[in-house]
């Protein structure tokens, strides 16, 4: 089949923002028009779709954006978008205003709608956006990055309050069902106890012996970093509290994580997450997934990583509960 000729491409950013989101767009929209086309914004996510929230974009529509975080053209979730009725009036829309190609960037639940808008003959491609790491079928998600330096540096000043008071700390990070957050800062801030949604036990008894093991050994602060999948880190504190007889505080980081000036690697990641993405529009495929994988950047069928699996890291999980 030939490639179909793509003359006006749109940009929508889905579900949770992340720090590089505007770099991703930046890229988009000026390769695209490095490319010839026409590009177009829409404005809160496939809401903003079916409420024909959709603006024009030039290479002054993206100055001086790629420092910031979250998304210029806003984000939000959208219930009527999972509904065909809403998929074909999307698509509708989409032919209304010229819309030919799409790149949505989000995570696994945008795939999906990008996955539909193909089915309905707009060429799509999504670009994984998302501080949980959770998209199997890439090892880099935009947001990332910022978000583990976000919250190693917030641990690192928990820890030298804790230390002070000699105290057990309870950091929660962010990630959704995925431990990912929680696994690489345990690493970096040389977390005392790491706590996964894909490998806790809810074993807290080991958690208060390793303690109190550690504290015998004269160690006199204890850091526990904890995954938002599991959680309750506030009741959690009390029982270890009450189990120890030590000084026990709860931090939970929350939306702090998906803020701030992305790091020079989103940036520059997500800025060639677009450009790739623009490039296979301009080509004229269609339910594509860029992704990173060993060292490159690569594209997938998105029925296809839909379907692949993504398991915690067992050697950084060792390494954590080691060192």
């Amino acid at each position: 089949m030939a490639a179909k000729q793509i003359k006006t491409i749109g940009v929508l950013t889905s579900g949770g923002d992340a720090p590089g989101m505007n770099a991703a767009i930046r890229a988009v929209v000026r390769k695209s028009l490095a490319n010839g086309l026409r590009v177009v914004g829409i404005k809160k996510g496939y809401q903003g779709l079916l409420n024909e929230e959709i603006i024009e974009m030039d290479r002054r529509s993206v100055s001086d954006i790629i420092q910031r975080g979250g998304t210029i053209l806003g984000t939000a979730r959208c219930m009527e978008f999972t509904t065909p009725e809403g998929q074909a009036k999307g698509a509708e829309i989409c032919r209304k205003h010229g819309i030919d190609g799409m790149v949505v960037i989000g995570g696994d639940g945008s795939y999906r709608g990008a996955q539909k808008l193909s089915a309905q003959g707009i060429n799509t491609v999504g670009i994984p956006g998302t501080i949980d790491l959770d998209i199997a079928c890439t090892d880099y998600t935009i947001g990332f990055d910022t978000a583990i330096n976000t919250a190693m540096d917030a641990i690192d000043k928990i820890r030298d309050t804790s230390s002070s008071h000699e105290r057990v700390s309870i950091v929660e990070v962010m990630g959704r069902h995925a431990g990912y957050i929680a696994l690489w800062c345990s690493i970096a801030n040389g977390a005392d106890d790491i706590l996964l949604p894909e490998k806790y036990d809810y074993n807290e008894q080991r958690v208060i012996d390793n303690i109190i093991d550690n504290r015998k050994k004269g160690k006199t602060h204890h850091i526990i970093v904890n995954a938002e999948g599991i959680g309750h880190s506030t009741s959690m504190a009390r029982r270890i509290e009450a189990a120890t007889g030590l000084e026990t505080r709860a931090s939970i980081l929350g939306y702090m994580q998906r803020g701030g000036s992305p790091t020079c690697k989103d940036r520059v990641y997500a800025s060639m997450m677009g450009c790739y993405a623009a490039d296979i529009l301009a080509a004229g495929k269609t339910n594509r997934v860029v992704g990173y994988r060993n060292g490159q950047f690569v594209d997938y069928d998105i029925d296809e990583a839909l379907a692949m699996k993504k398991n915690i890291n067992e050697y950084m999980y060792e390494i954590a509960r080691t060192i």
